[in-house]
């Protein structure tokens, strides 16, 4: 995520509030003193009661629908920010506590596709409890972990984390009443927006015969076209390619292309990962080596200091307890649960690297990549490897994910141990939410339990369910895998990793970045690499795993978006709504049309969330 916003300070310098003194003085008399019990309360009950249910609903809602899920920093710290903004310049830190815990309970929310999973596999799913308490142990064991971490990635390499920029620089901004005024009102708009087209989809036919959903079309307007067009060519090459594909056995007569398009997408991920992740050891490396010849800063600030022997016992009290639940409660084998466990341990560490640097966290190249192993282990049972990469893949999001909260803190100073309680928090809520928003949306819509990969033609309407497409397709021929299915993966596995290669080349090439950035048609020729000629393989595997009608959809979002920025005169609208004197670029991620699309997915998954209600009250009345 490019981010035009300037670099808060790489080391702030240590702060009345950053220690939680009570002297800040208030905007508004009724705001309860800063640190004390009352204050916590308040920002704990609107991050849990509203934030973080909203984000979790929104991010529950995208992988149901178009297949990955937008995080809910921002949405939470703009909306947090409205709660702190009495607090003057010192409520960024009350606002980073809140969209703490909101992003932790979107992350645990997200990964109620693989309750789905486990649907689409015919597995018995377990009393809801027991679902619960694994989910929530296996997140308190990845807090845990993330924050093992967190001093070698954040404080000694001092990793960018391009997102955890964007975030910090919202919440300094947002103390601005005018900019907070005219956020929170393009996100409001979005999501009445959003609302309006998710019930015209379900009244309107000519709508609904379109095939695309708010959520879909947010989502494009968020990443922007050069993300989205790759997906549209993706797709529109596996549509011309159907013929050949069957002719090849690759496909049978009347399967549509994401059959084999998630191999194909999958393969090329894991093939440009293999090139970034070699890049990343090279700057690891480089990073290490410089921050080794540096000289100390003198001691350790308060709001930084982590109490490590205290963090390693809470790792191996909740990876005991993951360990206990999931052999007695859930009855799984003991050996491939401390496997994925051990494997979190490493992908936490190398996803963080990537999303430290990139702004990317390769979570579907880690599930691949721990299928493949367990595979080559001689396991053959995939319920069994579905339950054990579910504790590396809720790792991965929440650890990871907590270390970009805490780069964001360490920008603003914000007190690290306070922030990890918050997180704890979160992911109560959030075990309890990723279960119950599982069962409600699968009992209010039917078609979320429908395997798509064994039944393609079936009418499933917004549900794409694209994350769990590729979830089950990877596992479900474990140890089995046809003659035509490995070919599609070395394919896609060559596609990937030439293409990255390529992309990398150009990156470092010194001229050509000098040229596309110094002109428009320089502007142009960029665009055009980036999103027709050399496209992302992150982003064309997109794709391979939707519907046709929906990466035509959220392309077209992305497209808009571009379009929009393109012929705005942004520079200028954002000194006019910067915070007074300054002059500053906003983030990217306050632009009008990221705004606008995270507002379209908020009001459509709530209105599905809101009907889905309405319809099981009126079947148990």
């Amino acid at each position: 995520m490019a981010q035009s916003a300037p670099q808060l300070p790489r080391e702030p310098a240590p702060s009345s509030s950053a220690s939680e003194s009570n002297a800040v003085q208030t905007r508004f008399a009724w705001l309860p003193e800063v640190g004390t019990w009352k204050y916590h309360l308040l920002l704990s009950a609107v991050a849990l009661l509203i934030l973080g249910p909203l984000g979790g609903i929104a991010a529950s809602y995208m992988n149901f629908s178009v297949g990955f899920f937008v995080g809910g920093q921002v949405l939470a710290g703009i909306l947090g920010s409205a709660v702190t903004y009495g607090y003057g310049t010192e409520g960024k830190h009350g606002a980073n506590y809140m969209q703490t815990m909101a992003a932790s309970v979107a992350s645990l929310c997200a990964m109620s596709v693989l309750i789905q999973a486990m649907v689409w596999m015919g597995m018995q799913l377990p009393p809801a409890w027991h679902l619960m308490l694994f989910v929530g142990c296996v997140g308190m064991f990845a807090v845990g972990v993330g924050m093992l971490y967190t001093p070698l990635l954040v404080d000694r390499l001092q990793l960018d984390y391009p997102s955890g920029y964007a975030v910090a620089n919202i919440l300094r901004a947002l103390t601005d009443k005018r900019l907070l005024k005219i956020s929170i009102s393009k996100l409001g708009g979005g999501t009445a927006l959003g609302a309006l087209a998710a019930w015209a989809t379900e009244k309107v036919a000519v709508v609904a015969s379109l095939g695309t959903s708010a959520a879909t079309v947010g989502a494009g307007m968020i990443v922007g076209s050069r993300i989205t067009v790759p997906a549209i060519l993706m797709a529109v090459a596996g549509a011309l390619s159907l013929p050949t594909l069957r002719q090849m056995g690759w496909l049978g007569a009347e399967d549509p292309f994401r059959k084999v398009g998630f191999l194909i997408g999958l393969a090329m991920i894991c093939g440009a990962a293999v090139v970034d992740l070699s890049v990343l050891a090279v700057q690891y490396t480089a990073r290490v080596r410089a921050r080794a010849s540096e000289a100390s800063t003198g001691e350790e600030p308060a709001w930084k200091k982590v109490n490590m022997p205290r963090l390693i016992a809470w790792i191996l009290l909740w990876g005991a307890a993951t360990l206990v639940v999931g052999t007695t409660v859930l009855g799984q084998p003991a050996g491939w649960l401390l496997f994925g466990m051990a494997l979190a341990l490493l992908f936490v560490l190398i996803n963080g690297i990537s999303y430290g640097i990139t702004d990317q966290n390769p979570i579907s190249s880690a599930f691949v990549s721990s299928i493949m192993l367990m595979s080559l282990m001689g396991l053959k049972n995939p319920l069994v490897a579905l339950m054990a990469a579910t504790i590396l893949l809720i790792s991965t999001s929440v650890g990871c994910d907590m270390q970009q909260d805490r780069s964001t803190g360490w920008r603003l100073g914000t007190n690290r141990n306070i922030q990890f309680r918050y997180q704890v928090m979160g992911v109560t809520m959030g075990a309890l939410l990723c279960v119950g928003l599982a069962k409600v949306f699968m009992t209010a819509y039917p078609a979320l339990t429908i395997n798509q990969l064994d039944n393609p033609k079936a009418e499933v309407g917004q549900w794409g369910s694209a994350m769990t497409y590729k979830l089950v397709g990877a596992i479900r021929d474990l140890g089995s895998l046809s003659d035509a299915k490995v070919q599609a993966l070395l394919f896609g596995l060559a596609i990937g990793f030439v293409v990255q290669v390529l992309r990398k080349l150009l990156q470092r090439h010194q001229g050509y970045q000098r040229y596309i950035r110094g002109s428009k048609a320089g502007f142009a020729l960029g665009w055009t690499m980036d999103s027709l000629l050399l496209a992302s393989p992150y982003a064309s595997s997109f794709g391979g795993f939707v519907a046709f009608p929906v990466a035509l959809w959220f392309g077209g979002g992305g497209i808009i978006a571009s379009l929009f920025n393109t012929f705005t005169q942004r520079g200028d609208a954002a000194k006019a709504a910067g915070s007074p004197g300054e002059g500053e670029a906003l983030p990217e991620d306050m632009s009008t049309m990221s705004l606008v699309g995270g507002g379209l997915i908020a009001g459509e998954s709530l209105f599905f969330l809101i009907a889905g209600l309405i319809g099981l009250a009126s079947l148990l009345a």
